[in-house]
């Protein structure tokens, strides 16, 4: 969100009472929408109104002028994926192409809504539509010089056309992601080996039947006939391949960093460790010691900055968005850094605080993207985060 002081809606949003009004699109009694409703009453301003993504994937959503419209996901919700991916079971896999085509046409509906009403949306539609396509988002941040894994280019078919394209890269480790997909759904780490065999490492059950689903217990496929049918299986719906880096580790377990980005600025930031190449904390990653590991990057001849930085870049490439979640992969030896994804809905930190220096100490990452859409609307200068 960048507004200017000038702009007759962010005038209108900030009253000379100070009061902010938020209206949020989401899923009512979500952990998401009432974890924002409980930031928002507690900073002083009204509740947010709350419009479900059930009504506004139905065509019907409505602003009034000097709102400001949040976007939450629209995750976790049964009825509202049907909606969107059209299958009966949340827990498949398949659908990410349609997900995505009916998702970004809603966030259009929804921030042009906005814009005739004379409110405010904080995220920008277009950006969130290459937030959500791995590949295009890949694109973008390495056109910004924005250090990101070597990643094949131009389409996957399938099995097959895969391994061909790996050796051509020279690329025996790499991930295997969904274009669309999000949490680490349909995400394979994927190791061939120059003898011929390959070893796939993935959240995914595959059925008997063929199909895919989610699961929370990571799993391992060492037969080529597995890994093919899974990798047949996701390229319908199009797939991102990047280079599988090695990262450090914190006591034997791989750690990358989330860091969000509200404003521009890195605020909050959580080290997640994994037994797993995937490091998302509901598929058994847990939260590391942040200051061993900012001990750890001293050490090798840097700083904690130097991360915090690289992700403000990432953030960048996307002004129009108050707030991103950014994954920061360190390299073995803490000595580099590399943005792995840049997430639309990366806030959702219970109980994390902000960084020292960073503008939000004290504060949760709802509440920090509230402060600073008001001093933004305010028309204040933002503050440089202290290095």
């Amino acid at each position: 969100m960048s507004p200017s002081p000038s702009d007759p809606a962010a005038r209108r949003a900030a009253p000379g009472t100070g009061c902010l009004r938020f209206a949020v699109v989401g899923n009512p009694g979500n952990r998401r929408t009432s974890m924002f409703a409980d930031a928002v009453r507690a900073a002083g301003h009204p509740a947010p109104r709350v419009l479900p993504w059930r009504e506004v994937l139905r065509g019907r959503c409505s602003f009034t002028s000097g709102e400001l419209v949040r976007l939450d996901s629209p995750g976790e919700d049964a009825e509202v994926d049907r909606l969107l991916r059209g299958v009966e079971d949340a827990t498949r896999v398949e659908g990410t192409a349609r997900w995505y085509r009916r998702f970004t046409a809603a966030v259009r509906q929804v921030t042009d809504a906005a814009h005739r009403a004379g409110a405010l949306p904080t995220a920008d539609a277009e950006e969130v539509a290459v937030l959500f396509d791995k590949r295009r988002c890949h694109a973008r941040l390495a056109a910004a010089d924005v250090p990101v894994p070597q990643a094949l280019r131009g389409p996957v078919g399938g099995w097959e056309e895969l391994r061909e394209q790996l050796r051509a890269a020279r690329m025996p480790r790499a991930f295997v992601k969904p274009a669309h997909g999000s949490s680490a759904s349909g995400v394979v780490a994927l190791a061939v080996a120059g003898s011929g065999r390959v070893r796939a490492t993935s959240s995914v059950e595959t059925a008997p039947d063929g199909r895919l689903y989610n699961s929370l217990r990571v799993r391992h496929y060492t037969s080529e006939a597995e890994v093919a049918a899974l990798v047949d299986a996701l390229a319908p719906d199009g797939v991102h391949v990047e280079r599988w880096l090695p990262k450090a580790s914190q006591d034997g377990r791989a750690a990358d960093l989330r860091v969000v980005v509200v404003a521009g600025r890195a605020t909050h930031a959580v080290l997640r460790t994994s037994r797993h190449p995937m490091t998302n904390l509901h598929l058994g990653g847990a939260r590391g010691d942040l200051e061993a590991a900012r001990e750890a990057i001293r050490a090798a001849g840097g700083g904690l900055d130097d991360a915090l930085e690289v992700a403000e870049r990432a953030a960048a490439c996307f002004p129009g968005t108050l707030c991103v979640g950014v994954d920061v992969l360190p390299a073995t030896g803490w000595r580099r850094f590399t943005v792995g994804e840049v997430n639309a809905f990366g806030d959702l930190l219970p109980r994390l605080t902000g960084l020292p220096g960073g503008g939000a100490e004290g504060l949760d990452t709802y509440a920090a993207q509230i402060a600073a859409a008001h001093a933004v609307l305010r028309g204040g200068p933002r503050e440089e985060r202290q290095r």
